[in-house]
């Protein structure tokens, strides 16, 4: 009762400071819970609601229907605020080919019907995505869906720790240890959603900061202490080593780029820097295993260093891959199956998992587009941008997090916060604007259909 109190105080808060945001916000919020804590065909399961069985290749044909309903009420979004896909593409040209790339190995996977009902979930964060930029502010937006979202996943997952093991808890199916799961599916989930939501919450405190003295700055710092401090107990039941240093790593970088004496314009050299300095202390002085041993971790990343020399020695086409999101299917699986007495399900590293499905192609469009986002939130940050700044040091987080864990899959919420930071939204030209305003304010009276034209244009969001 308690939890459900916290949770409609916190939503009667937000409502009543009246955020500009729209109704379509829901949305990708809903997807977006959907994915950071359980489908809803295990939902409906908890309450005892059985809906039918699901496999490995099929999925379930009831989080099938409701992932196709978001991304048609999604797409519907964007259709009546007239997005335009072609400069979409234009101003994500590595988004594109990835895109293209990852539908073209539907084709040469012999799973072609699966490979492609998974590649058309992916549309779903693109979209989602994009509704958020179409919002009439976009980071208002941004915070707006986080908060809501940490409304519900924070304190439930606290309440089902403590109170209701059943839920919040479980057990290895091969080894009987215990571990906390709180509102997601395990314990790596919820170490991913303690990364994504403790890291939103250290930025937007850093905003808060910047507000006038007073009460409405004192209260909204108070909020945020509290959210953190149940997001730090939450990773530490989660015990997730790979959410604990991407976060860590993110907030430190964050807080870098802050700093006065920090030439913002070289931010990418200082990154390139530590890491020939971290690769060089690497070789001489084996830094990984002091690491591993403050972290109480094995030399093999628990076991995953043998996964992933058992996956590369199954054969596949080095060039292209066995096509998308397919290579834990079929006969592939079943000799991991074979080996493995827990049954992986994921190469336990992202760069590698985007090599065995879409080959050394696929993994070098995808190196190139993490490339690209991070010379696009440089440049964002260039303008003293606060989301530059996340976006910065978020992707930073990612290509860590991806080294033992594989986050460019399918419904994965750090796979949604890599297109949220990876885009760029075209704004209109200055020139048209002022034209625009001009027309406005002259002795021309614009029809309902102009007048509907100009609402729906998109809003400068991004710095030029």
């Amino acid at each position: 009762m308690a939890t459900i109190t916290f949770m409609v105080l916190m939503f009667r808060r937000d409502f009543r400071q009246k955020p500009n945001v729209t109704g379509a916000l829901w949305i990708p919020l809903i997807w977006l819970f959907i994915i950071f804590t359980r489908f809803v065909t295990t939902w409906l399961d908890m309450f005892g609601i059985h809906v039918g069985g699901s496999s490995v290749e099929e999925g379930s044909p009831v989080d099938a229907i409701v992932s196709l309903v978001l991304i048609i009420a999604g797409w519907r979004v964007l259709w009546l605020r007239r997005v335009r896909l072609g400069e979409i593409m234009r101003h994500n040209q590595w988004l594109t080919i990835f895109f293209i790339w990852c539908f073209l190995s539907i084709f040469w996977s012999d799973f072609p019907f699966v490979a492609f009902k998974r590649w058309f979930k992916i549309l779903g964060h693109p979209i989602m995505v994009l509704i958020l930029f179409t919002e009439p502010d976009f980071e208002t937006a941004v915070s707006v869906m986080f908060k809501r979202l940490a409304y519900v996943v924070v304190p439930v997952s606290v309440c089902f720790i403590k109170y209701f093991p059943d839920l919040g808890r479980g057990f290895s199916e091969w080894t009987g240890m215990g571990f906390n799961k709180g509102i997601a599916m395990g314990k790596n989930e919820l170490g991913v959603d303690c990364l994504i939501l403790g890291f939103f919450y250290v930025w937007y405190t850093i905003k808060v900061f910047q507000m006038d003295k007073g009460r409405a700055r004192r209260n909204e710092l108070w909020f945020c202490a509290i959210f953190l401090f149940m997001l730090g107990w939450l990773m530490n039941q989660a015990q997730s080593s790979t959410s604990l240093i991407s976060c860590l790593v993110s907030i430190v970088i964050l807080f870098v780029t802050g700093l006065r004496w920090v030439r913002k314009e070289n931010i990418g050299t200082l990154i390139i820097a530590t890491v020939i300095i971290l690769g060089i202390s690497e070789y001489v002085f084996q830094i990984s295993d002091v690491i591993l041993d403050l972290l109480g971790k094995d030399r093999t990343l628990t076991d995953r260093t043998l996964v992933w020399q058992d996956c590369l020695s199954i054969p596949i086409n080095p060039i292209l891959g066995v096509g998308f999101e397919s290579f834990w299917l079929g006969k592939r699986q079943e000799i991991m199956n074979e080996k493995w007495y827990w049954h992986p399900s994921e190469a336990h590293n992202g760069y590698l998992e985007t090599y065995l499905n879409l080959g050394v192609i696929g993994l070098f469009i995808m190196l190139a587009m993490i490339l690209a986002t991070f010379w696009k939130a440089r440049r964002e940050m260039l303008s003293f941008s606060y989301f530059g700044r996340f976006r910065i040091a978020f992707i930073i987080g990612i290509v860590i997090y991806n080294w033992t864990e594989a986050s460019f899959k399918e419904l994965h919420p750090m796979y949604f916060l890599f297109y949220l930071i990876a885009f760029d939204f075209p704004k209109p030209e200055p020139q048209t604007v002022l034209e625009q305003e001009k027309d406005l304010s002259g002795p021309h009276v614009l029809t309902d259909a102009e007048a509907g034209e100009l609402a729906h244009l998109p809003r400068p969001l991004l710095p030029g």
